[in-house]
């Protein structure tokens, strides 16, 4: 497997149109069933949404695909690389990024240091070099800042780059941790609860967002999201999960119009 040098690991040579493949994956929590045989697929420039009732296993997946669970049964493959062949601390330089459902932010940290933090996976000078300041340090310290200004930039974070986390609004915060998020360069964005606490507008902005996002960056999104109206408004592909299995896959008019969906959703008078 060979490395980049700006330290990624090499996409596959054959760089296949299906960016991450899901195929039977189980996980089991003592006596219980978390997930039971999941399998999709996700193409390359694509956002897929991932819905589910609560306790349906969407985080689950989530963390399986960011090597924080482990599988019981199954496989995942993302570009070409089988996840379970790969050390955790290597998703971010596989080129995973990831938002989490509760903030996970260095609040006493500024903005702008918050998104340097994600650059962590494309650098290359270790610990030593820098504490000397061997050659190359200076220019790696200056790509990182110039990344982040970017960023800042482009998520509209100018105005408070320079202020500490604690002290913005809540959906100020998650922006930030997108940011950081962006900042690892990744080709998989993963984006869990990113509406979750926020106002109406709030939402009809993120969902423009996310687009711009994926079509700036020319990267893929996987979206686990509660709020039914923005999932189905950006994503190219819905997967519904209810109880640990999938029950639908497709168009959001086909998973919106799913029985299956619909009786999870609503319950059955039957």
């Amino acid at each position: 497997m060979q490395g980049r040098e700006d330290g990624a690991i090499a996409p596959s040579p054959s760089a296949p149109a299906c960016l991450l493949s899901v195929r039977g994956i189980t996980v089991r929590f003592g006596g219980i069933v978390a997930l039971d045989g999941i399998s999709f697929d996700v193409a390359r420039g694509q956002i897929t949404g991932l819905i589910g009732p609560n306790g349906a296993g969407k985080t689950t997946l989530f963390n399986c695909l960011s090597r924080l669970y482990d599988y019981s049964e199954g496989s995942i493959t993302f570009d070409g690389h089988p996840l379970e062949k790969l050390p955790r601390h290597q998703m971010a330089r596989l080129g995973i990024g990831r938002t989490f459902q509760n903030l996970a932010l260095f609040k006493t940290m500024s903005v702008l240091d918050n998104v340097k933090v994600g650059r962590h996976p494309r650098t290359r000078k270790g610990f030593l070099a820098n504490a000397l300041r061997l050659p190359g340090v200076a220019q790696e310290e200056h790509d990182s800042d110039r990344r982040a200004h970017e960023l800042v930039d482009f998520l509209g974070l100018t105005s408070v780059a320079s202020a500490r986390v604690a002290d913005l609004p809540f959906g100020t915060q998650k922006r930030v941790e997108l940011g950081r998020a962006l900042a690892s360069d990744p080709t998989l964005l993963l984006l869990d609860e990113p509406a979750a606490g926020l106002n109406h507008e709030e939402v009809g902005t993120l969902g423009r967002l996310i687009r711009d996002i994926r079509d700036t960056f020319k990267l893929t999104v996987l979206l686990v999201e509660h709020h039914m109206s923005l999932v189905m408004k950006v994503s190219d592909q819905v997967v519904a999960l209810n109880f640990g299995r999938k029950i639908a896959d497709g168009t959001p008019d086909e998973v919106r119009r799913h029985p299956d969906v619909i009786q999870a959703y609503l319950g059955s008078d039957d």
